[in-house]
């Protein structure tokens, strides 16, 4: 109901517009926001609260029937109206990079002749079964839920709309079958372990400790892989660590264990590096098992460039078309390659597939350190998902933490599968290029300086 304010000789009246106040975010809050009127015309007073009371029912009646909603002067087509929210959404580096190109793809395409008032649900429909029939199921959901990101702001945010064109009820009529997740095939060790090998075929001992260290870390490749620093590798880290009290509290925690932190991802946008913070923001402390720590002092005692991992030619990984030179011929195998004396370097031997890989992204050792860690049966869940930089939803993820005591025990696991299934099955290891002394490796300087310039997100 208006409400009707007297102060002195003025009168005015304050009714609810139908809207709520928007939070910082953009998004809509539980506060209602309220218009008023001190007369029925602008220079006009109302003559009594009476007249008030009646122009504030009228408004309301306005709102209840959607005729108060501010139109603009001219409709907005959809291809500005999707590039004007693009530019103000606000999004980090590489969630711009997808959407951009899904806005640029399918969306704008579709919708050009289009303003953004006059999409109905029956259009969105037809909208709805050209993505889901051209694309797959994945890129299809995807670009779906980018429509609907467009559709709610134009309602909410925007007031373009006064509802959005996506009617949201429950399943009826043709059953359609549920779509299920691909089954995953086994992957033993031992086919973990030939991945390695023809990684060292194709790219010497960082491939084989670049395998190993997802392998057994769970690290997210390429972006944290191939942002992995130097200093930011167990034989200089947490003594390295700039952050200083970050540097005192690991040091203490970390004492009697290696660990690795993940720090940053770096991936290509717009053709430019960016080094960004992980994914979801997921700082976190990766403790590894002595054989690993062992693999990346060797490494690392081999060169001295900023970066942990380096292409065959020695330059960052980023600047390399990965799946195409290393990751298919690995997983895939390959012929054996001569290349005469002046390009010695490029030349290997026959290499066997995989065919526990087949048509794998190198993911899929990601999710094999998950289920390893699962194998384990004593090992938290808190601990096995805060590894991989995940948060637990609930009671759960509020009062549980990761303890030393738990971290103590995934390396003395990790560190009892090397020994008993790679070491002790009699699995083939190759000589470490630079077998330095553990405190002399420590001693060299973390090399923080000299790293390419590139954009913090």
């Amino acid at each position: 109901m208006p409400y009707v304010e007297v102060r002195g000789n003025s009168i005015r009246v304050k009714w609810w517009s139908g809207e709520y106040k928007l939070d910082a975010d953009g998004k809509p809050t539980k506060k209602k926001r309220y218009e008023s009127a001190s007369g029925p015309e602008p220079g006009v007073p109302f003559a009594d609260e009476g007249e008030a009371y009646t122009y504030g029912l009228d408004r309301e009646s306005d709102v209840r029937n959607k005729r108060n909603r501010r139109k603009p002067d001219a409709p907005l087509g959809m291809v500005d109206y999707v590039d004007r929210w693009f530019e103000e959404a606000g999004l980090r580096v590489n969630s711009n990079r997808t959407n951009k190109s899904r806005l640029n793809s399918v969306i704008k395409p579709y919708w050009a002749q289009w303003t953004v008032e006059e999409i109905t649900p029956v259009d969105y429909d037809a909208f709805r079964r050209y993505v889901t029939g051209k694309y797959s199921h994945n890129y299809s959901k995807n670009v779906l839920g980018l429509f609907k990101m467009l559709m709610d702001d134009a309602v909410v945010k925007y007031k373009l709309r006064e509802e959005s064109p996506i009617v949201e009820q429950r399943r009826r009529g043709l059953y359609k079958k549920r779509q299920t997740r691909r089954v995953k095939k086994r992957l033993p060790i031992e086919a973990v372990h030939q991945v390695a090998v023809n990684a060292h075929t194709v790219w010497g001992f960082t491939g084989w400790t670049y395998i190993w260290t997802i392998a057994f870390t769970g690290a997210r490749p390429p972006g944290e892989m191939f942002g992995l620093q130097r200093g930011y590798c167990s034989p200089y880290w947490p003594q390295s660590e700039p952050d200083e009290e970050l540097r005192e509290e690991a040091m203490q925690r970390y004492e009697a264990l290696h660990a690795m932190r993940v720090q940053y991802q770096t991936y290509v946008a717009d053709q430019k590096p960016v080094l960004a913070a992980p994914k979801y923001d997921s700082w976190r402390t990766l403790v590894m098992p002595p054989f690993l720590h062992e693999m990346h002092g060797a490494l690392l005692a081999s060169h001295d460039k900023p970066w942990a991992f380096l292409s065959v030619m020695g330059k960052p990984l980023l600047g390399t078309d990965f799946d195409r030179d290393y990751w298919y011929p690995i997983r895939d195998g390959a012929k054996e390659r001569n290349s005469g004396p002046r390009y010695a370097r490029w030349a290997r031997p026959a290499m066997p597939a995989v065919p526990e890989m087949a048509g794998e992204d190198i993911y899929r050792l990601r999710h094999w350190h998950k289920a390893k860690l699962d194998e384990a049966g004593d090992i938290p869940r808190v601990a096995v998902e805060g590894r991989l930089g995940h948060e637990l939803p609930g009671v759960e993820g509020v009062y549980s933490e990761v303890t030393v005591a738990m971290e103590e025990r995934i390396v003395e696991y990790l560190q009892g599968v090397w020994e008993k299934e790679v070491v002790g099955a009699g699995l083939w290891t190759p000589v470490f290029p630079i077998p330095l002394p553990d405190d002399l490796v420590k001693a060299a300087p973390p090399l923080f300086s000299g790293l390419p310039v590139l954009e913090y997100e």
